[in-house]
């Protein structure tokens, strides 16, 4: 059934309130997924230049091997399943059996080596946005490279010239292979270890879908109506948590593959932006924030320190995005009195529920059955309540005493006595 026509006939609720769940990590060996909401976090390197690695959101790091003097990687674009949150699966395509693909660090002055290997039904290109390179090994298909066919292999191999926050994805029928999920995120570290250090280096790729309920696969078409907005092909509450030690240094780095900008923006801190898909932004250049507009396209990273414990938001700022599935063509329903037609509709159909009467927080609070293989439009509990989120949202935790590199969740935020808003009558 298609949701906008469900909902605008029908004006039925499809909103549930959920519990947070643990983030399950579609294609990971069992073995590196462990209970709660955290970051897969590779091991310091053993070989090659010194660096700390980042922290995908929902995702992990490609291994690499070093081969006569190049830093070899291995990418296999094939169609992946996806969990975009518990209760909803997608059908993309990707690499590595991932949608984003794989993050891929280097470090600057490495001589790297990928090979490509194409398990897709048509051919496709891999294009290193943001990287200096040969024309030849820039990835457009037809311009500057043939096409790499169904079962072929090819290998790109060039220097890192720059270090900074970059990603790849395709040149070949570029816009059904991004909208199917073909994309993943490079970070080139810097040759010197000291040299722009943090604590904690966080990264996620914002996607969108246009899924209907009960299908699987994203409509490649749609140009404008997306109903599922992403980071790292996941949806809140299955997005991770950004969990990080009073005191650290924290980057946030993020790159924008949907067909629109994306404010984000935390709560609790003001930060600096410091990097750019264009590279590090000088000291004197960097200018203070606390949402920082990502045009499709770019990559943005900004630094603070994680001086204020807490649960702190950071989600999206434009509302519909931080939202699951929902219609297009839904009247506006408040002041409406629903009581003489709702009594009559619960007599031939006793699930039916009146939307938007009072607003839509009500709906947070109520639980109803779903069209198959969708979400509910706001969903997620914290301590106190519903969140009331979806979409692109998520949380960052700020501890005092974590240990190093330990990014388990550490559950909810225990305020000090007084710290807490309340009620006066």
């Amino acid at each position: 059934m298609n949701r906008r026509s469900f909902m605008a006939t029908s004006a039925a609720a499809v909103l549930a309130a959920g519990a947070v769940p643990r983030s399950a990590l579609a294609s990971l060996p069992e073995a590196a997924v462990s209970e709660g909401p955290q970051m897969i976090v590779p091991p310091l390197p053993t070989e090659g230049r010194p660096y700390l690695p980042v922290a995908t959101l929902n995702s992990w790091s490609a291994p690499w091997r070093m081969r006569d003097g190049y830093k070899e990687f291995h990418l296999t674009a094939e169609p992946v399943e996806r969990e975009i949150a518990p209760g909803m699966k997608a059908f993309l395509w990707g690499y590595n059996g991932q949608a984003p693909g794989p993050t891929i660090e280097c470090v600057e002055g490495d001589m790297v080596r990928f090979y490509v290997t194409n398990r897709l039904p048509e051919h496709t290109t891999v294009h290193w946005h943001g990287i200096l390179l040969p024309s030849g090994m820039d990835g457009v298909g037809g311009l500057s490279q043939p096409q790499i066919k169904p079962g072929e292999t090819f290998v790109y191999e060039f220097e890192m010239k720059k270090s900074g926050t970059f990603m790849y994805h395709p040149h070949a029928d570029e816009m059904t292979q991004m909208a199917m999920g073909m994309m993943g995120f490079l970070i080139v570290h810097p040759k010197e270890f000291e040299e722009h250090k943090v604590d904690r280096d966080f990264v996620f790729l914002m996607s969108a879908y246009d899924i209907d309920p009960g299908s699987y696969t994203p409509r490649v078409n749609t140009m404008s109506d997306f109903n599922l907005w992403t980071w790292n092909s996941r949806c809140f509450p299955g997005i991770d948590h950004i969990v990080c030690s009073q005191g650290d240094k924290v980057r946030i780095r993020f790159g924008n593959l949907t067909m629109t900008n994306h404010p984000i923006h935390m709560h609790g801190y003001d930060f600096e932006v410091t990097c750019t898909d264009g590279g590090w932004v000088p000291e004197s250049a960097r200018w203070p924030e606390v949402t920082v507009d990502c045009a499709i396209g770019q990559m943005r990273a900004f630094e603070f320190t994680a001086d204020a414990p807490g649960d702190w938001a950071i989600h999206c700022h434009k509302s519909h995005h931080t939202m699951n599935p929902m219609g297009h063509d839904v009247p506006t329903m408040i002041g409406v009195d629903h009581r003489g037609i709702a009594s009559q509709i619960v007599e031939l159909e006793p699930d039916y529920m009146v939307m938007g009467e009072r607003g839509m927080a009500d709906m947070g609070m109520m639980e109803m059955q779903l069209p198959r293989n969708t979400l509910p439009m706001m969903t997620g509990w914290g301590q106190f309540g519903p969140i009331e989120m979806g979409g692109m949202f998520s949380v960052v935790k700020v501890r005092e005493g974590l240990a190093d590199r330990d990014f388990s969740d550490p559950g909810w935020y225990q305020h000090p006595e007084g710290t807490v808003a309340y009620p006066v009558s």
